[in-house]
């Protein structure tokens, strides 16, 4: 089936006014997630508070141990103190394992219920949001975006934490021990502020800039390997391969610069470390010297306090730039999550059980966007069992009309009525499940032949799949695959040609049993055989069953009991095959010219 003739306009109608980013709004609602697992979380927490107090507790009671035992000689004190180290070192390691263990769960957790919501969002969306979108951009934010968020929670939640325990524990225990000293070591925390400032002013930007830019390489990607045949039948790769190149620079550029400017964090940390523990071994000795009430336990407490001082504050700047780098691509899962889903169905809206399949257009008109209307006034009257074949140029609005009997758009103005009810007071659901395609572009799912048939009816019975591969005319090309039913299709159905597939698709269209039938085109570049067991299976589709065929190839609608000429979105003409060539109108004019090229 053709593509709508402008995505463009797909795109105006369908998208909605943009959101400012916020990243204070990203981190709530990841939070919440989070918050889901309030007692497993509780405990994390706990772990943290335990193993960032004992972090503490291990340098002052060294500290202490100095001045109390060592320099006083007491070694039966001083043995005490050694065991009561060995027990406070162990206990650090076991609440931080446990907090890992923990933590790792709960992240893993969210991300799966974040990943399983985005994708079944993704397939409550309507038709036209996927028009204006690549196919593997939109991949990007399922696997890219969301193994950016896991990372993230496993490890730089505990990280943000203990870093802020640390940090308050350290200055009030320095506090403590030496206001003066104290102070002095503050001094470098307005030079660690403005650097620190600095440099995430500008990883930030860089960040959502990576993350966008392989959204759109991916997207690319996907779709070049996904069109590799029209790229290598017009002679392409060197204009497929400069294009991935420049997207390719654009991402290597953002991804450069926000990794240099991240990696100035640690070196400045480090130099203001250095720097801090010379100040305190400095200014300490002095004071120590000088009886200001210092002492070597005292000033051995600060020099390992100002290393964990800066610990957490580096640890907080590099998890803030990595929390950065999350937050965008979180902002990318949400944003499709903020998508609205397809309109839901009106509150009076039916369920029908059955469907006659008698359809009507009545004035209907629909344009993909306020300018340029692509039907007009369309009306006409499909009976029951009916075959209506849509001729006419590219863009003329046949594959719209198909759209809007589907409802995958809606129209702008006047009704379709099914069975006499307007399509809008069904179901969609309803509706759909009465409808079967088979479309000019095959689509086949990685799987065995015999699941891709009951994709049509996933209740179907292996005897009953293999009835409709038999009606198909599919059933003696699948007995002689390895494996017959059971051979398994690669990703696309690729590994069977392309008339092959197609009777796939006709078995799975058969086995769902529609009252009503959409066709495209499924004999364009068909070799003569298969079109012919092609045309003999349709025939049997299409018997008994309202149909819609969507023709290029004139000749294999002459038996349709309507034809409708659309041209430039109106109905130009209608009538039999027959009536028509009669009229020796547009119709007679496309016929013949057909005719001249085949038998040329």
């Amino acid at each position: 089936m053709s593509k709508p003739n402008n995505s463009a306009a797909v795109a105006n109608k369908a998208a909605k006014k943009p959101k400012p980013k916020n990243w204070k709004a990203t981190i709530k609602r990841v939070w919440m997630y989070l918050g889901e697992r309030k007692g497993l979380l509780s405990l994390v927490l706990l772990m943290v508070l335990a193993s960032s107090a004992l972090g503490l507790l291990g340098p002052f009671i060294v500290g202490m141990a100095i001045d109390n035992y060592i320099v006083e000689r007491d070694s039966a004190g001083l043995i005490n103190v050694l065991i009561g180290l060995v027990f406070i070192y162990i206990f650090y390691s076991l609440s931080t394992w446990l907090q890992n263990y923990w933590m790792v769960g709960i992240a893993q957790n969210t991300v799966y219920k974040m990943r399983t919501q985005l994708f079944q969002h993704l397939h409550k969306l309507p038709i036209p949001y996927f028009d204006k979108r690549q196919h593997g951009e939109l991949m990007s934010r399922v696997t890219n975006d969301m193994e950016n968020v896991s990372s993230t929670l496993n490890s730089s939640v505990i990280q943000v934490f203990s870093s802020v325990l640390t940090l308050v524990g350290t200055v009030s225990v320095m506090l403590y021990l030496s206001p003066i000293l104290t102070g002095i070591t503050l001094i470098i925390v307005p030079v660690m502020f403005f650097g620190l400032k600095w440099i995430t002013n500008r990883t930030g930007p860089l960040f959502k800039q990576t993350q966008r830019n392989l959204g759109e390489l991916n997207g690319y990607i996907e779709e070049t390997i996904s069109g590799q045949r029209i790229v290598k039948t017009f002679s392409q790769e060197d204009k497929v391969m400069n294009e991935f190149m420049e997207k390719s620079q654009r991402l290597k550029k953002s991804a450069y610069w926000a990794q240099t400017y991240s990696g100035f964090i640690p070196k400045l940390m480090n130099m203001l470390n250095n720097l801090s523990f010379a100040i305190i071994a400095g200014v300490g000795g002095i004071m120590a010297l000088n009886g200001m009430g210092i002492t070597i336990g005292v000033i051995v407490i600060f020099a390992e306090y100002s290393r964990q001082f800066t610990r957490p504050l580096n640890d907080l700047a590099n998890q803030f730039n990595t929390l950065l780098s999350a937050v965008a691509g979180a902002e990318r899962v949400f944003d499709v999550l903020d998508e609205e889903e397809e309109e839901h169905d009106e509150k009076d809206a039916i369920e029908l059980e059955t469907v006659r399949g008698e359809v009507e257009f009545r004035d209907a008109s629909f344009a993909y966007d306020d300018d340029d209307s692509t039907i007009k006034n369309i009306s006409f009257h499909a009976s029951v069992g009916e075959t209506v074949a849509f001729v006419g140029p590219t863009g003329a609005g046949k594959t719209t009309v198909i759209n809007l009997i589907s409802r995958f758009y809606d129209l702008d103005s006047g009704s379709i009525l099914l069975d006499g009810h307007p399509i809008t007071q069904i179901k969609r659901t309803s509706l759909r499940k009465h409808m079967a395609f088979v479309l000019q572009d095959s689509f086949l799912f990685e799987g065995t032949i015999r699941e891709n048939i009951r994709y049509g009816r996933l209740d179907a019975t292996d005897e009953e799949a293999e009835k409709a591969a038999n009606l198909a005319n599919a059933h003696s090309f699948i007995k002689k695959l390895p494996g017959a039913y059971d051979f398994r299709l690669k990703q696309d159905g690729s590994g069977i040609s392309q008339g092959q597939k197609q009777l796939l698709s006709i078995a799975r269209a058969v086995l769902a049993d529609p009252t009503i039938l959409v066709l495209d085109e499924a004999t364009s570049s068909i070799d003569t055989i298969t079109e012919m067991k092609i045309q003999e299976a349709l025939e049997r589709l299409m018997e008994g069953r309202t149909s819609f065929v969507i023709a290029h190839r004139l000749n294999t609608i002459q038996k349709a009991d309507q034809i409708l000429v659309l041209n430039e979105g109106e109905i130009i003409e209608k009538g039999s095959h027959d009536e028509l060539l009669s009229q020796k109108g547009f119709y007679h004019d496309l016929f013949t010219s057909q005719l001249k090229k085949e038998v040329g």
